[in-house]
């Protein structure tokens, strides 16, 4: 994915507050060996970019000047109520050093598991993001969790992902819940009244 931003000289409120005002979103590009550089971008186009789940998990090539460098979105502030975005932060990427980013999980299977094909359970989502650790050319855009195989009182636990090759799982100590399954309360007693 490409984005175009350019180089901005002022800072501080009353120039963030301008820049808003012309339809452009104040940034930074921190990372590397190079010094951060202020930036800014357009805001619709930002705006539309973010709604999309891959630009938040890509490379992206970040086109200032003229020169293009690969960065990684690490963060962006919106409005508390308005749809705008306030600010955005990029790091630039080395293809040689690995990151650590979270990436969105991506739920399959569901319908087909026993868990709800013969007893009506319900599958709860614990996590909907999972970080890791991967060279840049290595990123996957999700991680796929397969929910086929699950049973009622039983769980998906982080060790258990198919982690794509190059991928690793960075844990704190702790084998993280992913998925849970359990039948609800009203269906356990209306199984037990029809017994």
């Amino acid at each position: 994915m490409k984005v175009v931003a350019f180089k901005r000289e002022l800072q501080g409120t009353g120039a963030s507050r301008r820049l808003r005002n012309s339809g452009q979103t104040p940034g930074i590009i921190y990372g590397g060996t190079e010094p951060a550089v202020n930036i800014a971008l357009d805001h619709n186009a930002l705006f539309h970019a973010l709604k999309k789940e891959a630009f938040h998990s890509s490379i992206l090539d970040m086109e200032i000047d003229g020169s293009v460098q690969k960065v990684l979105l690490r963060d962006f502030q919106m409005h508390a109520f308005k749809q705008l975005v306030l600010h955005a932060d990029f790091q630039r990427v080395d293809a040689n050093k690995p990151l650590h980013v979270k990436v969105a999980l991506h739920f399959e299977n569901a319908e087909v598991s026993p868990a709800v094909k013969l007893h009506s359970a319900t599958i709860s989502h614990v996590a909907n993001e999972i970080e890791i650790s991967c060279l840049p050319a290595d990123l996957p855009e999700f991680i796929a969790v397969d929910l086929s195989k699950m049973d009622v009182g039983q769980s998906v636990h982080a060790s258990e992902l198919k982690l794509p090759k190059g991928v690793t799982l960075v844990t704190h100590g702790s084998d993280a819940t992913i998925a849970t399954s359990s039948v609800p309360a009203g269906a356990v007693s209306a199984e037990a009244a029809k017994e």
